[in-house]
C-alpha cells in the first residue's frame, strides 16, 4: 500500500506562484511514475505533469512553460512548481503514483485557487 500526502495549495492572485509537494510512503518502489492531475468543478480530472524515476517529464500543453515537475527519489517526494498562474488553473490538484506492477495510487487532493 502507498500513501500520498499533498501540501502547498492555497489562494493566489493571477500571475503568482505556488509550489505543491507530495510525500509518498509505504511500499513504493524505485521504478514508478509520479505525477499531478487536477479537477476543476464540473470537469473531468486531467493530467498536469508526470515524471518517471529516471526524470523523464511530460506536461499538459496548457501548463508547458509555466509549471515544472521535479522529484527527490531519496525522499520519495514529488514537487510541482507553478508560475504565472491563471484563473483557469483553479482546481483540486491530486498527486498520483503509478507503479511498475500496474497499481495506481492517489492522494487526497489539495485546492489551488487563482483569483483574477
Amino acid at each position: 500500500q502507498v500513501q500520498l500526502v499533498e501540501s502547498g495549495g492555497g489562494l493566489v492572485q493571477a500571475g503568482g506562484s505556488l509550489r505543491l509537494s507530495c510525500a509518498a510512503s509505504g511500499s513504493i518502489f524505485s521504478n514508478n511514475r509520479m505525477g499531478w492531475y487536477r479537477q476543476a468543478p464540473g470537469k473531468q480530472r486531467e493530467l498536469v505533469a508526470t515524471i518517471t524515476s529516471s526524470g523523464r517529464t511530460n506536461y499538459a500543453d496548457s501548463v508547458k512553460g509555466r509549471f515544472t515537475i521535479a522529484r527527490d527519489n531519496a525522499k520519495n517526494t514529488v514537487f510541482l512548481q507553478m508560475n504565472s498562474l491563471k484563473p483557469e488553473d483553479t482546481a483540486v490538484y491530486y498527486c498520483n503514483a503509478a507503479l511498475d506492477s500496474g497499481k495506481v495510487f492517489w492522494g487526497q487532493g489539495t485546492q489551488v485557487t487563482v483569483s483574477s
